[in-house]
């Protein structure tokens, strides 16, 4: 196995175990196992358990990015299909959603995530810019990702249904969508 294989290998196993066991306290051993190399090699590619999980939480950034672009990239599309698909995502991958928002986790990692998660953010930016000719275009992606951010937490976990019994999922986001955006 090459040494960027090697590192491929790692992160591949740590997401298969983080979306198995639906936590992010997989162990280095566990991940090294699920791999097929020794339990020192994690070491040998990521200085600390942080930097293997940020290196998971990049790939999952990464695929949160390609969803969202992807609704943004249908015809007829709104910031309501964006905002569908960052639930869809949490609801079907509820512990990479997890990881990838756990600062705590990941602080001192070494990982820029940042390099990812800041252009996802930018990107939403524009896109309400483009959309609504906002006059609080930052103030509207915040709040706008704030609600969605909730709803998707509270969905990924089933307390959205449980807390909000008989809310429909699809009318509360486009209401949080709606009710975010600045008039002209």
């Amino acid at each position: 196995m090459t040494i960027e294989g090697t590192r491929e290998a790692l992160v591949r196993a740590g997401i298969e175990l983080l979306e198995e066991t639906g936590s992010a306290d997989v162990g280095l051993r566990a991940i090294a196992r699920r791999a097929g190399v020794s339990h020192g090699a994690p070491r040998r590619w990521f200085p600390t358990h942080r930097s293997l999980l940020a290196a998971i939480a990049e790939v999952g950034l990464t695929d949160l990015s390609a969803a969202l672009t992807g609704a943004a990239g249908r015809p007829g599309h709104d910031l309501v299909d964006v905002a569908e698909a960052y639930v869809d995502f949490a609801v079907a991958r509820p512990a990479m959603f997890t990881l990838v928002f756990r600062h705590d986790l990941l602080e001192g990692s070494g990982a820029e995530l940042r390099n990812v998660s800041r252009p996802l953010f930018r990107w939403l930016v524009a896109m309400i810019e483009r959309e609504t000719g906002s006059r609080d275009v930052e103030g509207d992606a915040a709040a706008l990702w704030v609600g969605v951010h909730g709803i998707a937490v509270l969905a990924s976990t089933g307390s959205l249904e449980l807390a909000a019994e008989g809310v429909d999922r699809w009318a509360l986001i486009e209401r949080v969508v709606r009710s975010s955006l600045s008039p002209r």
